[in-house]
C-alpha cells in the first residue's frame, strides 16, 4: 500500500496520479520534472538509481515513477451490444464496472513495481516529497509514456535499456528506440 493513500485510480484515462491531490501542489513547488518509466528489470532499476544520485541536491526537481499496466483484455474492450437501448445501457454499464473491477487488480499486483523503485529513489538521498507514482494504460506502451511526459510537461523522459533479448515486452526491441525517435520538446536519458 501506498504510504500517502490507497491504490485508488479512475479508469478511463490513459494515465492516473497514484498520489492525487499533490500533483497540483508538485507543479506549482518544482521547476523540472522527471518521468522515470519502469518495468520492474534491474536496468530500470539502474535508471532510478542514476537519477537520484545525479539529482538527489536539487531542490527544483520532482520525480514521477511511471509503470504501464497490460492492456485490458479483449473481452474488456467492449460488449456484444444491443438493439434493445435498455439492455445497451446495462451492458454499457456492466462493461464500465468489469473494467474498473480489472484496473483495480492489476494495479495492486503491480504496485510493487512503483513502491521498489521508490524505496530505491529515497535510498539515494532524494527528496521523498519530490517523488510522486503513476500507472498508464495504453495498447502501445511508448505513446502511453510520450502522452504522459507530454501532458505532464515533463522535461526529461528516462529509460532503462535492454541489451539482450529475453526481458520483459516493456522495452523489448523498440520502446526505448522508438522514444528516442519520436520524443519531441523532452530529453530522454537512456540508462544501460
Amino acid at each position: 500500500m501506498n504510504k500517502r493513500g490507497a491504490w485508488d485510480m479512475l479508469p478511463g484515462r490513459m494515465a492516473n496520479d497514484v498520489d492525487g491531490q499533490r500533483r497540483g501542489r508538485a507543479r506549482k513547488a518544482f521547476g523540472m520534472r522527471i518521468l522515470v518509466a519502469l518495468d520492474g528489470s534491474k536496468n530500470a532499476t539502474r535508471a532510478v538509481q542514476s537519477v537520484g544520485q545525479l539529482l538527489r541536491t536539487t531542490r527544483e526537481v520532482s520525480v514521477t515513477l511511471f509503470h504501464v499496466l497490460e492492456p485490458l483484455p479483449p473481452m474488456l474492450r467492449e460488449h456484444g451490444g444491443s438493439e434493445d437501448p435498455i439492455r445497451e445501457e446495462q451492458l454499457g454499464r456492466q462493461l464500465r464496472k468489469d473494467r474498473k473491477i480489472w484496473y483495480r487488480k492489476e494495479q495492486k499486483l503491480e504496485s510493487d513495481i512503483l513502491e521498489k523503485a521508490r524505496r530505491t529513489l529515497e535510498r539515494t538521498g532524494f527528496n521523498a516529497a519530490q517523488i510522486h507514482l503513476k500507472f498508464g494504460y495504453e495498447e502501445d506502451v511508448t505513446r502511453s509514456i510520450l502522452e504522459e511526459a507530454r501532458t505532464g510537461r515533463y522535461r526529461a523522459i528516462v529509460v532503462g535499456r535492454h541489451r539482450a533479448a529475453g526481458f520483459k515486452r516493456f522495452f523489448l526491441g523498440g520502446v526505448t528506440n522508438r522514444l528516442l525517435r519520436q520524443a519531441t520538446g523532452c530529453m530522454v536519458w537512456v540508462v544501460e
